[in-house]
């Protein structure tokens, strides 16, 4: 896919993100430099924190964009009965959230927000997802192998868990990743020249 004389910027340190962008066939640089603190008002509705998070990264960007650059941001959260899950800070915490989520459905929102110097569009998708009853050593197997920290919910859809441990997804697996791609290839046809 062309996206015309643009040169696009991936601003994600997520190897997942990186891999799915390069799976659609678009050339990007990865520039990672940000001022954003991913906070957020707490009277935000939950379902709107990754596009609040998303937009705030683009715009916490270090430098303005040249004419012929398109950067792109993304936030992803997992929400099971109301309370948010963003990347664990410690095994324990890693622990506690698979234990939340074991042998039931939750919700993943991933945000995207694409922007130019003249324009800026954000977009989110929802999958809900639905784990089976994990025993406690799956869980510490998990943990201690695969280290979940940089992960919202505390674990990857690609990895071990998600094999043994997701049993029915209702929407997109790459929303889970964390990349909607059927959402920023939608959105990057408004970039068009």
């Amino acid at each position: 896919m062309e996206i015309g004389n643009k040169k696009i910027i991936l601003a994600s340190a997520s190897p997942r993100r990186r891999e799915l962008l390069e799976g659609m066939g678009l050339q990007f640089t990865v520039d990672t430099k940000n001022s954003f603190d991913e906070v957020y008002d707490e009277s935000t509705p939950k379902d709107l924190i990754p596009s609040v998070l998303s937009k705030g990264k683009s715009y916490g960007f270090h430098c303005d964009l040249e004419d012929n650059e398109i950067l792109i941001t993304s936030d992803t959260l997992v929400l099971c009965d109301d309370v948010v899950m963003g990347k664990p800070h410690s095994y324990d915490e890693a622990v506690q959230m698979l234990r939340m989520l074991s042998g039931r459905s939750h919700k993943v929102i991933t945000a995207i927000t694409i922007r130019d110097n003249k324009k800026c569009r954000t977009a989110s998708d929802t999958t809900f997802v639905n784990f089976k009853p994990l025993s406690e050593d799956e869980i510490n197997f998990y943990v201690s192998n695969y280290k979940p920290f940089d992960k919202a919910g505390a674990y990857g859809i690609q990895e071990w868990i998600g094999y043994i441990g997701i049993d029915r997804i209702e929407g997109s697996y790459f929303t889970v990743m964390g990349f909607p791609v059927h959402l920023v290839y939608s959105e990057l046809q408004y970039f068009l020249d």
